[in-house]
Parts: structure tokens; sequence; C-alpha cells
């Protein structure tokens, strides 16, 4: 069979499968299994596969028709052109998770400071500090997160982007596992925020496939957006900023949340959608 037609028949598989994009997602996968770019399968359409490449394929195709996400599939994502590894102890990374790091790292760069310092409180896989530190090679950033395994993962994820020595892994729950004393520039967040009921409805890529400790955001979705507002406050330096990722449909709630506990709003900025997306705050006085 040839890669041709490998791509038009699982293209047919995938799609009766309710899978997104599905030529794009067989054309990853297949480049994956040849170890070639995606773009060189266009030159070689009468490539010939051997029998042990289709087998190895026809597997990783069933896994996509049973809704495995790709990235868990082929075990890596991009994210800001850096491709991170990931597994089942945390999330994927979303495209405008993207738009949260360059925020972070165009404000550190203002900044001007000799070594600023970063909190990234859940980093997960490491997406947003590993990245930030990756393009701001003066900055300081505390990885923090509840998961073990996750912190794991977002170690392997800065030894494979040469910032491990910017990064340092703490393990707790929240600002409890913050060293006394210390003060950051940026808290930077990606929370839960799905609300507690809404996980159900999620795609199945999502709902069966991405740790719930990293998506259930407590019953309206802002229970540890709620939690950054109070708890973040005295682990900021005097210009520090937090910024944080929100859900479709919350940025009222979370801008007249943290106005209320006395946070002063630089802005909501909004995604690829032109949804609002992204809060920047810092404290007033």
């Amino acid at each position: 069979m040839t890669v041709l037609e490998v791509i038009h028949r699982s293209t047919e598989f995938l799609t009766a499968k309710g899978v997104r994009s599905p030529r794009l997602q067989i054309e990853l996968l297949l480049a994956h299994v040849l170890e070639v770019p995606r773009l060189k399968l266009y030159l070689d359409f009468d490539r010939v596969l051997k029998e042990r490449e289709l087998e190895t394929l026809r597997e990783l195709v069933r896994r996509r028709g049973a809704r495995e996400p790709l990235q868990r599939i082929v075990g890596s994502t991009s994210f800001c052109g850096l491709e991170f590894t990931l597994d089942r102890e945390v999330l994927i990374p979303r495209p405008e998770s993207e738009l949260l790091a360059e925020r972070a790292w165009t404000l550190l760069e203002a900044l001007g400071e000799a070594s600023p310092c970063v909190l990234d409180f859940g980093t997960g896989s490491g997406c947003l500090g590993v990245t930030v530190a990756a393009h701001c090679p003066r900055a300081r950033v505390y990885a923090l997160d509840v998961s073990a395994a996750a912190l794991a993962v977002a170690r392997e994820n800065a030894g494979r982007h040469g910032v491990l020595n910017q990064l340092e892994f703490w393990q707790g729950d929240g600002f409890g596992a913050v060293p006394a004393g210390m003060r950051f520039d940026v808290v930077l967040s990606n929370p839960p925020y799905i609300p507690t009921a809404e996980i159900a409805t999620l795609e199945p890529e999502v709902r069966d496939h991405d740790p719930h400790l990293a998506l259930d955001g407590g019953p309206d979705g802002l229970t540890v957006i709620r939690r950054l507002a109070a708890e973040a406050p005295p682990f900021l330096r005097p210009q520090g900023r937090l910024l944080l990722e929100f859900g479709d449909g919350q940025a009222t709630a979370v801008q007249s949340h943290f106005e209320g506990v006395g946070w002063r709003i630089e802005s909501i900025e909004c995604d690829y959608h032109a949804k609002p997306r992204i809060l920047v705050a810092c404290r007033l006085g």
C-alpha cells in the first residue's frame, strides 16, 4: 500500500469516527511512523510502506479512532515552537496558552530586571515556565505543582530545552509550598477552570485523556482562580504582575472578583478566536 492510499483510507476511517481534521491527523501519524517531516509525504506519495510500518500505523490509527489525542499517541506536542514531552499525568498544552507565555516573557524583558523571578503556578508539563526561561535567559523560574509525576515531566522538558539551570521545582498545594519571604516579578498560571459538571460534556480527547485535576475548577470553574486572587499578593514584588488564563464566558466574573479583592486589572486579552482569555493584574498601591 502506498503513502497516498494509506492517507485516503485512514482519512475515511477517522472521518467515520468523528475525528476532527482527519487528513491532517493521519499525515502527522504517518510522518511519525516513517520518521520524516510531514511535508515530505507529498514528495513521496508513491512510496510503498513495509508491512511492519503498516502494522505500526494501523495500531496508531486505531487509537486515534478511539479518540485518544494525537499528542498522547506520539508522546509530545509543539508549544511556542518547542517540542514538549507529554504523558497522561499532564494536560496537553492548548494553543491559547502560547499567548500567555508570550505575554509573560515580553513583560519580563520590559521590566529590565537583572534576574527576574517567575512563579509558574501549576506547571504541569512545564510548557509555560520552560518557554519563558528559554525566551528570557536572565529569568529564574520556580515551577510549582501538587503532582510529583507532573513535576518529573516538567523537569524532563526543562532538560530537553537546556534551561534546567534556570528552573527550581516545588511540590505542594498552592502557596503553602512557596518558601517564606519569596517574592516574584510574575506569577503565571493556567489553572483548572472548567466547571465540574461540564467535564462530562467535553470532547473525548479531553474528557477521557487529560487529568481531571488539571481541568476541574470547581462548581463554577473559578475555585483556583479565587485562590490565586486571595493568596498571590504577598508573593508579588511591588511592580509584580499576575498573569492567568481563564475559560470561555468567565471574563466578567474574573474581572469583578479581582477588582473586588483589591487588584487593578491592567488588561483582559483575547485569544486567537477573539475571546477574552488572559488576565493581567497588579495590586493597588
